[in-house]
């Protein structure tokens, strides 16, 4: 799919924040203290609602032109302004065999970052695909834990002597 333009319209609030919302998608908003950070906060709140419905399997809606946006009474408007977004590349299910282990500290990782399984997976990957300096040592290591069970002793061994 092709990149979307959605229309957005940033508002005077209290205290003189600014506010910024998409007719397209209701509760997408931000807000900041000016007009820049505003929109920077816009365009973040608009890929990660893109991103969620593409999770989800829904289908983007149609961009409402400008002339067609309803208002809400009393709006302080400040501006129009449009944000392009590129929709994600269609997802496709794998089944992946881990351990138990690394699921769950993975479960807990995602939680924190407010993301899903799927998103960290997809996340994680896109970081090792373009970090140049990816460590490949210890990359192949078996996934069983093996211990200790004595100690080698470096030194005098009993019956022979050092010259």
């Amino acid at each position: 799919m092709k990149r979307r333009l959605y229309p957005a319209v940033l508002e005077r609030g209290p205290r003189a924040a600014l506010g910024a919302w998409f007719p397209d998608f209701p509760g997408c908003v931000a807000g900041g203290r000016s007009q820049e950070e505003a929109i920077e906060k816009a365009e973040a709140a608009l890929a990660r609602a893109v991103d969620e419905m593409a999770e989800q399997g829904r289908s983007l809606p149609e961009p409402t032109p400008i002339d067609q946006i309803a208002l809400p009474r009393g709006a302080d408007v400040v501006a129009y302004f449009i944000v392009g977004v590129d929709p994600p590349d269609p997802s496709e299910r794998v089944n992946v065999y881990l351990p138990k282990s690394l699921i769950t500290r993975i479960d807990k990782r995602a939680t924190e970052l407010g993301m899903s399984r799927s998103s960290f997976f997809g996340f994680a990957a896109a970081i090792a695909l373009d970090w140049r300096g990816f460590p490949h040592a210890g990359l192949g290591d078996p996934r069983s834990k093996v211990h200790k069970t004595g100690a080698v002793q470096a030194g005098k061994r009993a019956g022979k002597k050092r010259s």
